[in-house]
């Protein structure tokens, strides 16, 4: 009657078991200017773009020649985004930036079901220390929820762009297509297209900030704000007439 017995499953894995030691434990507390270096870090690898002009992000081309995403060398990297942003029980973890989770070649213009600018803001945040305090996910619009419920497990906080100037090492946001006009009132929301980049330099009249997936790289891009640092004003509404900034991410990093 014992031999009959099934055996208990085997114990899964924690969801961050895949994460090196200096980022799972972390080694050190989860700092602003690690996450700043970091992003400038990975453009610095894209060789430096600077994307001024509006552009869609995960915009797609059907010329895999002009996707740095999909270059030699620069395609594992998109690869260790996924790998190391996602938590194990994301299937998208296996993606790189042309490969599916069988290692199987997508075609270059069918890219946008694959589109890692959030894979990327998870990865600088994990890589920075953030452990289990940040909702890593392939959909912007987790963790923008996440920090607009406010909940305490997590070091983010929504905060709006008129009431609010981003500092460097915060996210900002807007929404993609459909969801172009998303306003911060509506927050939070079922699952949307959106957008994050992390802003790494702060001047008198802009901010500068890097994103993932940018035509299709690590881009850095300068923001118009305010002279009071805002991105948006009640009278005026946002500065930057290319993209419909609508909530901005206060990550409440240790240091």
């Amino acid at each position: 009657m014992l031999g009959g017995c099934p055996a208990p499953p085997p114990p899964q894995p924690p969801k961050d078991a895949h994460i090196p030691p200096f980022a799972r434990v972390p080694y050190e507390p989860f700092g602003r200017d690690a996450a700043i270096a970091i992003a400038l870090r990975e453009w610095r690898v894209f060789g430096q773009p600077v994307q001024e002009s509006a552009v869609a992000p995960d915009e797609t081309t059907e010329d895999p020649e002009t996707k740095p995403e999909r270059w030699p060398g620069l395609w594992q990297r998109v690869g260790e985004y996924w790998w190391l942003g996602l938590d194990a029980d994301r299937l998208e973890r296996a993606w790189t930036g042309k490969h599916d989770e069988t290692g199987r070649a997508f075609p270059a213009e069918q890219d946008g079901r694959f589109a890692w600018s959030a894979a990327f803001i998870s990865y600088v945040m994990r890589i920075a220390g953030a452990g289990p305090r940040f909702p890593y996910s392939e959909r912007h619009s987790e963790y923008i929820n996440a920090a607009r419920r406010g909940e305490v497990r997590w070091a983010v906080r929504a905060e709006p762009p008129t009431r609010y100037a981003p500092q460097p090492g915060d996210l900002i946001c807007f929404g993609r297509g459909v969801d172009r006009d998303l306003r911060f009132e509506d927050l939070p929301a079922p699952p949307f297209p959106s957008h994050c980049d992390i802003v790494v330099g702060r001047e008198p009249d802009r901010l500068a900030v890097i994103g993932g997936n940018v035509a299709d790289a690590v881009a850095l891009k300068h923001v118009p704000i305010a002279p009071d640092g805002r991105l948006a004003t009640v009278e005026a509404g946002v500065l930057d007439t290319r993209y419909p900034w609508f909530v901005v991410i206060r990550v409440l990093y240790d240091r």
